[in-house]
Order: C-alpha cells, then sequence, then structure tokens
C-alpha cells in the first residue's frame, strides 16, 4: 500500500473490522550506542544532546558547541569508558531492559483474555521508541500504556520520552488509547524493593557510617524554572530511609542525598556526588556506600562512574588502606524490583482489562461486524 497522503501519514494496514485488539506497554529508557566506539558514540551523542529538553540553551547558542568542541572531543574519551563496562550481551543497559521486557511479558502471559504485548524503546539510539511502537502497532494494539523507567520525574529525561511519544503519534493516522505513567518516586513496592537492595547487603557486612543516594543531576536553572525533580529525589530518599530505620539502627546524618553526572560549565544541583565523597574520605569516614536510586538498570553512570571513577576518589583521598567504599546495584532485574514495574503497569492497566465473558462477547460481535463489513464491501463492488 503506497502512501499517497502529502500530510505525512505513515502507511498502515487496511482497517478491518474482525481484528481481534491488544495491549501494549512500552517500557523506555534513555539509550546507548549501538557499540562502544567513537562514531557509534558520536551518532548518539548528537541524538542526546540536540533535544531541546536536554540542553536547554537557543540554538544558535548551543549547536556551534554540540558540533565543535563536543562531538569532536568527546567521543573519543567517552567510548573508552562504554568499552569498560560493554558486556558479551552488549550494552549492559539495553541487555537488562530486554530482560525486563522478557520477565514483565511473562508475568503477563498467562492470566489475561486479551493479549498484552511488551516492547522496550530508547528515548536516544536504539531500538528506538519508534521501533517499539511499530511492534506494538503490528500487534493491534489499540490501547498502549507507556512506562518511562525514570522513578522520579525530569523533563530531560520522563518529558523528552512523551514528547518522542507525541511525535510518533502525529504519524498515526489511527492514535490508540495512551495512558502515560510519569513518576513512581514514591511508590510503596519501589520504596520496598529499594530498602530490600540495601538490606540484602546490611544483613552481611553491616551499616556503613555514611550512604549516599546519588541521582543524576540536573542545572540549577531548570530547577528553579519549575521543575520538581530535586524534590522527588528527596522525597524518595527520606521513604527509603525511613524503611530502612525500621528494620536497622540508623541515624538520619547516615543517609546524604547527592547529584552525579553535571555536564557543562553551568551551576547544576547540590551537593554533587564527587565532591561529597571526597570530603567523606578526608574527614576519614571508613565505611561509604553508594545507591542510585534514580536509575532502574546498572549503566555506565553506575558502573563507571560510581563504581569506577568515584572509588578512585574516596581510595585516593582516604588515609592508609582503612576505608571501605561499596557500590550498591542498581535494581535492574531483581524480583522484588519485577513485582513493583508489575504492580505499577496493573494499576494503570485498570478499566483496561476485561473480565472473560466480556472479552468472549466483544470477540463474537468483532466475528460478526467483519462480516456485516464484507457483505457492505461486496455489495459497493456490485
Amino acid at each position: 500500500m503506497s502512501n499517497s497522503n502529502p500530510i505525512g501519514f505513515r502507511d498502515e494496514a487496511v482497517y478491518r473490522h474482525g481484528d481481534t485488539p491488544s495491549i501494549g506497554v512500552l517500557l523506555a529508557n534513555l539509550g546507548t550506542p549501538d557499540a562502544p566506539t567513537p562514531k557509534a558514540l558520536r551518532r548518539y551523542l548528537k541524538e542526546f544532546l540536540k533535544d531541546t529538553r536536554v540542553i536547554e540553551l537557543p540554538r544558535w547558542q548551543w549547536l556551534p558547541i554540540l558540533y565543535g568542541p563536543v562531538l569532536t572531543l568527546r567521543p573519543n574519551r567517552v567510548a573508552k569508558l562504554y568499552a569498560a563496562v560493554w558486556t558479551e550481551d552488549g550494552s549492559p543497559l539495553l541487555a537488562t531492559g530486554l530482560r525486563q521486557r522478557d520477565a514483565l511479558a511473562e508475568r503477563f502471559g498467562g492470566d489475561q483474555q486479551q493479549s498484552i504485548h511488551f516492547a522496550l524503546g530508547m528515548r536516544y539510539g536504539n531500538p528506538s521508541i519508534r521501533a517499539a511502537l511499530d511492534e506494538l502497532r503490528e500487534k493491534q494494539a489499540e490501547r498502549i500504556l507507556v512506562l518511562p523507567l525514570y522513578p522520579q520525574y525530569a523533563s530531560a529525561t520522563t518529558g523528552s520520552t512523551l514528547d518522542a511519544l507525541a511525535k510518533e503519534m502525529k504519524t498515526w493516522r489511527r492514535v490508540p488509547e495512551l495512558r502515560t505513567i510519569n513518576t513512581y518516586h514514591d511508590d510503596p513496592s519501589y520504596i520496598e524493593a529499594m530498602a530490600n537492595s540495601i538490606s540484602d547487603i546490611w544483613a552481611t557486612d553491616g551499616v556503613p557510617e555514611k550512604i549516599l543516594f546519588s541521582y543524576h543531576g540536573i542545572p540549577q536553572r531548570y530547577f528553579d524554572n519549575g521543575d520538581p525533580y530535586h524534590c522527588l529525589c528527596h522525597k524518595t530518599t527520606r521513604l527509603v530511609r525511613e524503611a530502612l530505620e525500621s528494620r536497622f539502627d540508623l541515624e538520619e546524618d547516615t543517609v546524604i542525598t547527592t547529584f552525579q553526572s553535571q555536564f557543562g560549565r553551568e551551576q547544576w544541583i547540590k551537593p554533587a556526588t564527587g565532591q561529597t565523597v571526597e570530603s567523606l574520605a578526608r574527614a576519614k569516614t571508613r565505611s561509604l556506600d553508594i545507591v542510585c536510586p534514580g536509575f532502574s538498570a546498572d549503566c555506565l553512570e553506575t558502573i563507571e562512574e560510581i563504581d569506577v571513577e568515584n572509588r578512585t576518589i574516596y581510595e585516593q583521598h582516604m588515609p592508609g588502606d582503612e576505608g571501605r567504599f561499596r557500590f550498591i546495584p542498581c535494581l535492574n532485574d531483581r524480583t522484588d524490583h519485577l513485582d513493583a514495574l508489575e504492580g505499577l503497569i496493573r494499576k494503570h492497566l485498570q478499566g483496561w482489562l476485561e473480565p472473560r465473558d466480556d472479552w468472549a462477547r466483544r470477540s463474537t460481535e468483532r466475528a460478526e461486524q467483519s462480516g456485516r463489513a464484507d457483505a457492505i464491501r461486496q455489495r459497493s463492488t456490485e
């Protein structure tokens, strides 16, 4: 079927009354380069850093910097970092995302009347959000739930993902019913999973003198202009700390919220993770844990920036060999994390999941509709 529409709608299958509709769930994350090479990084960084939600600067001001020093110098350095964290399965973020997708699909596979399909899409890089939505459309998803895997809403993450969703929907003639989950920073099951991941370590190896809850940072200007991210991060920290206090003898000042991954020269929200690690090491903090509640899967920013770069900062400034630095991995595909994601999805699918008898009745009605439509088309051609 050729697309003769000058407006730009993309080709779609001819509508058939008897098609059995399904529900689609789109899991979305930030993204990853296709390979740990300068060429792949240049392509990935170009897409990422051209996003106006990520870099809120006039294009005339930012693009010369992006196409100049950033894309000239940064890909070579960052490619080496990605190469250090790359696995046999490729990017750790993508590999974990695929496991999360498959595990959730299995959980919804046996107890529903209508089909529920899961797809994974990355805001930047591959598999793209467009490819993931196409996958769901091919499976007749007339209702789609979008879950950006960022627990704390930020304009540059969840907001940008919803931008990509809206942009893609502009090319669909038949727009599905859409629901989105824009934050789950205080979801009880997510908080429980975070507390469990820390408790599992502490129950065996003891409570540290300090634990940093390190979140990806944003420029201070974004917060000042109304982005709620900073506040949501602090609420997550508080709720997890309260859950831990019910299990361990924990002083309130043991837990510190910090922000990592600063980019550029403008002021970012504080305190900075690296500077805090250095200060604690100089103060002879002999045991330091770091956990990253804002990342649903381990990636470059946790594996390399926290467990390598910040570990090095700590060890360089901690006198002697008396200190203990410990990185607590992200939730990844832990069972309790999948439980939390499953609960979120089921909550937001309410009203879409139909009782078995209703679904059987609708299937019969669709078959009858198809027969009537075929008869109408046959008469119109006679």
